[in-house]
């Protein structure tokens, strides 16, 4: 809080040891099976508005797209059959 954000530092602490460092490859390899299936399943069902799943992987992580995807693409198909 004193010196803001070091992005530098935070990678580097992030990877002092090997249990930090599986938890950022486990939450890197989640985010980008995440960006794959948005990609595929919108271009499948024709959605709009993808970018806003991807935003928010990048913004806060996969904890907030994967639900947020989910939801949206739960409003398209109930909208479609009706």
């Amino acid at each position: 809080a004193e010196h803001g954000l070091a992005v530098g530092r935070l990678v580097q602490e992030a990877g002092a040891n090997r249990i930090g460092a599986f938890a950022w490859f486990d939450v890197l390899v989640t985010a980008t099976a995440l960006l794959f299936f948005v990609a595929t399943e919108g271009r499948r069902l024709r959605m709009r508005y993808l970018w806003l799943p991807v935003a928010a992987t990048f913004a806060v992580g996969p904890s907030l797209g994967l639900p947020l995807f989910l939801l949206q693409r739960t409003f398209y198909l109930d909208g479609r059959a009706a």
